[in-house]
Order: structure tokens, then sequence, then C-alpha cells
């Protein structure tokens, strides 16, 4: 059998294979069906400072090859997660705490409750800045390396994540910017922009009109950019974005990922990750790799 274990920010993972953020609540559920301690790690649903409701309903819907969804974070809040989750989190996996914020300062304060508590913080900057007029943090080189700045500013023992949203000009010039402003890794790629629409009503399918758009059919441009992130930083990088099976998954760490996060295949598949990690280790078994870890990075250009 292959040796699937990884090293990401000084700290080992079983495997590279993590459930993405939001589509695994905080594990509890999934933990009914198969024993989540095989996992690399749990990548928490997105937490704020203060319990969130989440958006009008509907809120998620189906197209060709993919999802659309607008859930709004709903969430119990940083505390209430603390308290009731994290301790039973922590005995199973490599606890990854996603975060979000309206403001600078709402990032500053959540890592800073966080520090120490969790394996790893994943910070969402794909929220709106109410500061800016509503333009997400991870649009602009400038706002991701202010916003990454203000949250190393309040760790001392963490590694910091950062997640990079793939509606922008340059994935390789924020994943810089990140860098620039202390993140330890990068995580992409979060959901793109789209819009459903129900031809009968002549209107938007989701009540917020437009939606994170992520499933099979993002794979491609997922991979692309993440072997330009990964090509342009000195920093780990977790790769995401329509991760079916083991072979997609492949694909993410020879484009230069360290670790990836399954997301939609969930919804589809309860089982798909522990799925993946057996399909891993056959893939390498069959291909004579020892260790999983030499993937990364290993593509060679036509």
């Amino acid at each position: 059998m292959a040796d699937l274990r990884v090293t990401l920010c000084g700290k080992e993972l079983k495997n590279p294979v993590i459930p993405a953020s939001g589509t695994f609540g905080f594990g509890r559920e999934f933990d009914k069906l198969y024993d989540i301690s095989v996992l690399g790690g749990v990548c928490t649903k997105g937490l704020t400072l203060a319990p969130r409701a989440g958006n009008p309903v509907p809120r998620i819907a189906e197209s060709r090859g993919v999802i659309l969804n607008a859930v709004g974070l709903q969430n119990p809040g940083v505390d209430r997660f603390i308290a009731e989750d994290l301790q039973w989190l922590k005995q199973k996996t490599r606890v990854f705490a996603n975060v979000a914020g309206s403001t600078v300062e709402d990032y500053a304060e959540i890592c800073a409750r966080l520090d120490g508590k969790v394996d790893f913080i994943e910070l969402n900057i794909s929220c709106p800045n109410v500061k800016c007029g509503g333009m997400a943090f991870g649009i602009r080189p400038e706002t991701i390396r202010q916003v990454t700045e203000a949250a190393k500013g309040s760790l001392k023992r963490t590694p910091l994540v950062v997640k990079l949203s793939p509606n922008v000009e340059s994935i390789a010039a924020n994943a810089q910017a990140a860098e620039a402003g202390g993140a330890d890794c990068l995580s992409l790629v979060n959901t793109f922009t789209g819009m459903a629409i129900d031809v009968e009503r002549r209107k938007p399918i989701i009540a917020n009109n437009t939606g994170g758009v992520s499933g099979a059919g993002i794979k491609p441009i997922a991979v692309r950019m993440v072997y330009e992130a990964a090509h342009a930083v000195d920093i780990p990088v977790i790769g995401m974005g329509g991760i079916v099976c083991a072979e997609d998954a492949i694909e993410f760490l020879l484009a230069g990922a360290t670790a990836v996060q399954v997301g939609t295949q969930n919804f589809t598949d309860t089982f798909a990750c522990p799925k993946i990690i057996e399909g891993l280790n056959d893939w390498c078994d069959r291909h004579g790799v020892k260790t999983v870890s030499e993937l990364t990075g290993a593509l060679t250009l036509n």
C-alpha cells in the first residue's frame, strides 16, 4: 500500500483528502455513515462571529454538471461551534475552520478566538466587504493582502490558509498578494458566480438571483487556476473544484496541490471521500507510486 500521508504547514495529515467547507457540516452527520477519522481533515462550514440564518429559499439549484448555491453562510456562530462541536471533531481528524466576515476587524477577531484551538484556519475572502461597497475581499490584490495581514496578525499558533476566489483578473497575482500578507497556505478555487433561470416563470431559480457554481463541470478551470497559483508562490496549495474521483484528485496534485478538498460530490455520494482515498491508494499501487506526496507538482508539460 502507498503512503498517503502529506505534510501541510508542518502538520501531518493521514491522507490529502479533506471535505470542503459548506458540504460536510461539522462532520457529525457523515460520521453516522462512516468513521470520519479516515479523512485527512475536515473543513467546517463557514463560521462568523454571530450566528447567521442565511439567505431566503430557494437557495440551491441544479444545472448540467454543476449546482448553484446562495446559502448565505448559515451557521451557529464561532462560539457555539467551539462549545459544541470542536472537541468532538478534534478527536476525529485535523480541523480546518473556515471563517468569514464583513469587515477586516471581523476576520481578525474570529481568528483570535480560534487561535490554538484548531489545526488550520481557512480564510473565506469571497465575502462582501461592507466598507468597500459590497465588493468581495478576494477580488483585488490590495484587499486580499489587507485582510490576510489582519488575520495573520491575530494568530500565534495556527497556520492561515487563504481561500481564493476564481472570479478575478489574475489568480497568480492574488495568490502572491495572499502570500505577501502572511498566508501559510492557499486553497482554491472557491465557487464561480452564476445564474440559473426558470424559463416558465422567467425568473432566477435562486431567491438571491445569483449563486456560487460548483461541481464536476468546473474542474478543468479549477485545475488550471491551481496550476497557475501553485507556480506563483512558495507556500503550499490545497486544490478543489469538481473532484468526483481519485483521478480528479490526482490531477490537482500533479498541477501543484499538496492536498485536495472534495465538495459538491459529497451531496451526490455521501461516501465520496473514503472512496477517493481508497482510489488514491489503488492508483498509486498500480503506477508504482510509493508516497502520494511525490505527485505534487509532478506534471510534465507538452
